[in-house]
């Protein structure tokens, strides 16, 4: 019996060492990038707090800045509820006073200017046919900015001109509150991500656009503005100087005018 007792207790001794060899084999690559998964997880929720704290920082500031005009809303003591950078899902975030509609249409209508060629003076022939040559003919032009802007309509990027124009207009504006004014209302036309005219811009200008707005100024999306405009030349620039519609535009204006 005794001999048959110390065969078993062999046999565990033996299974255990087993189990401990196991646990020093190295990890298959599998088990290694389950690991390098899970650490890359921890690393986004660190950078998903840290820009929450950007975002919250900069709609405090927003916030002071509303103070100072005199307008604060009546749930001002709840920061979510301006935090035109959507980092949180409150229900406030689809709210907008009465006072804060009329500022947008007011505000859209001034820099979306005229809907095309025809509802605003045409360019002359000699004009349209210096936009081949260069980018910066089309939009030193009023009238090429125009035409530019209707062809952007047809490929659904109209905002990145409407963009463009909200940022030329703030760089003209020198009244600090109005400049504050004008830098929430272009974040929330075309920054925030739950505007339906929302730019597309690289987590690099985001960044940036979420410093500056801590300290908002006639230049907070200057570096935005550059790459909205890049992003026209490159991409949709060769297609209007392509297309029926720039070719049709140059017609007409070769056509003698009828007679009366």
């Amino acid at each position: 019996m005794s001999s048959a007792g110390e065969a078993a207790d062999a046999k565990l001794m033996s299974e255990d060492i087993k189990r401990s060899h196991l646990l020093l084999i190295p990890q298959r690559p599998q088990e290694a990038m389950d690991l390098r998964a899970s650490s890359m997880g921890s690393e986004r929720v660190e950078m998903r707090k840290r820009q929450m704290q950007v975002h919250q920082e900069a709609a405090a500031s927003v916030l002071q800045a509303r103070h100072r005009m005199g307008n604060t809303p009546t749930n001002a003591s709840n920061a979510c509820c301006f935090c035109w950078c959507c980092c949180c899902s409150c229900s406030c975030l689809t709210v907008r006073s009465e006072d804060e509609t009329i500022q947008r249409s007011t505000f859209e209508r001034r820099t979306e200017g005229t809907t095309n060629c025809e509802e605003s003076l045409k360019p002359t022939l000699e004009d349209a046919r210096s936009w081949p040559s260069s980018f910066e003919r089309v939009m030193k032009s009023a009238a090429g900015r125009s035409c530019f802007r209707q062809f952007l309509r047809t490929e659904f990027s109209e905002e990145n001109m409407m963009f463009w124009l909200a940022c030329e207009e703030l760089k003209k504006e020198t009244n600090k509150t109005v400049v504050e004014e004008k830098v929430r209302q272009i974040y929330e036309d075309f920054i925030s991500i739950l505007s339906p005219k929302e730019v597309s811009l690289d987590s690099h200008v985001r960044d940036v656009i979420n410093r500056n707005m801590l300290e908002p100024t006639s230049h907070t999306f200057e570096e935005a503005q550059q790459q909205i405009y890049t992003l026209m030349q490159r991409d949709s620039y060769p297609r209007y100087m392509n297309s029926t519609a720039y070719t049709d535009l140059l017609k007409s204006l070769e056509e003698p005018p009828s007679e009366p």
